[in-house]
């Protein structure tokens, strides 16, 4: 059952497959899923009950999505990001920007302000996520890896401060795109770059998502549990000498 009274972020962790229907409503479940859904309903003035019956809709026919990561282990969901969403990024990113400044450059004077602010604001992202994934692979994940996840405290609320920015400026892409549709008339480089923008996004969103509502909260959860059990165990020791 879903309920419009359960979280956003609690509903795609247990359906993955509802990402779709958050994307096509633009409702927020990677950055700011922590509110229930009829929450975040009001917000985007969406009737609550609508979306849930679209939801259990488009959960049944679908069959749900069988990658359950909420209960894979920490170093296979690892190795899934970076396969699935480092890799291919950094063979994207660049691609886009040549696309971005190729439209900037043939068409700027058509639309001077939106162009010039779209290629500022696109490589401001690409820079930060360059940045961002280096931390991640070279400190934060080989931390979790090594079963270090209670002293990655900070570095997990670094990572979802950028998160939380990466998120503002995809917001602006999507603004300045006119919800990534094309203008009358663009060419096919125009086209393409909106669509793949569309598309970077929908993949940001599913990354975001695993790294905030799975990864991160799993990593804090399985260390306290851990430690926990080390003190229990000392404790039962030093009560029986």
């Amino acid at each position: 059952m879903i309920s419009a009274d359960s979280t956003v972020k609690d509903i795609v962790i247990a359906h993955p497959m509802a990402t779709r229907v958050f994307g096509r409503h633009q409702i927020d479940f990677c950055c700011r899923g922590g509110i229930p859904l009829r929450e975040a309903c009001e917000k985007k003035g969406l009737d609550a009950d609508a979306v849930v019956s679209e939801l259990e809709t488009d959960l049944a026919g679908s069959g749900d999505d069988p990658d359950q990561w909420a209960e894979a282990p920490l170093g296979d969901l690892i190795d899934h990001i970076l396969a699935t969403y480092h890799g291919p990024l950094r063979t994207e990113l660049p691609r886009l920007e040549q696309m971005a400044r190729k439209v900037h450059a043939v068409h700027g004077e058509r639309m001077p302000e939106v162009l010039s602010e779209l290629v500022e604001v696109f490589d401001a992202l690409q820079e930060e996520l360059g940045s961002h994934m280096l931390k991640e692979e070279q400190i934060l994940f080989p931390m979790i890896n090594a079963g270090q996840g209670m002293d990655a405290g900070a570095p997990i609320a670094m990572m979802e401060d950028e998160h939380a920015s990466a998120g503002a400026a995809l917001a602006r892409i999507r603004e300045l795109t006119n919800d990534f549709t094309p203008p009358e008339g663009a060419c096919n480089t125009w086209r393409g770059l909106w669509a793949g923008l569309s598309e970077l996004e929908t993949q940001m969103h599913q990354h975001i998502h695993l790294e905030n509502n799975i990864l991160f909260p799993r990593t804090i959860e399985g260390e306290l549990q851990a430690r926990s059990g080390v003190a229990v165990s000392g404790e039962q020791s030093t009560a029986a000498h």
